[in-house]
């Protein structure tokens, strides 16, 4: 699933449902939160660039996607976003579970908005 893919569109196709239909919906989100960022495949996922650097990779598992690198944030984000950690810099939702694609778009566009002062 995933490896060996050229474009966001063949890697989300690459999985089965419904982990398809969940990387879709992930996607939008992230699109909401960074409407200028290109997309690309990086390290066999999905990745989304803002001037040329990475600024978050999502990916599908066999059990849960992925969202790469998501730093620890000030305040309330980080307190939504600590029962998804899975590890220093990622988080994980469970196919199981309602996919929050409102955080996910804020996830997005809180690392839209620390790549783009850390470019100025």
């Amino acid at each position: 699933m995933g490896d060996a893919v050229g474009s966001v569109d063949a890697y989300v196709a690459s999985f089965p449902e419904p982990a398809r239909g969940i990387l879709e919906r992930a996607r939008a989100a992230i699109r909401a939160g960074v409407p200028r960022a290109e997309e690309t495949v990086r390290y066999d996922m999905a990745a989304f660039m803002l001037g040329g650097r990475y600024a978050i990779h999502f990916a599908g598992w066999k059990q849960h996607l992925g969202l790469y690198p998501v730093p620890e944030f000030d305040g309330p984000l980080e307190a939504e976003v600590a029962p998804y950690r899975s590890g220093k810099d990622s988080v994980r939702f469970r196919y199981r579970d309602p996919l929050p694609e409102e955080l996910i778009t804020r996830i997005a566009a809180e690392i839209g908005r620390m790549r783009a002062a850390s470019a100025d």
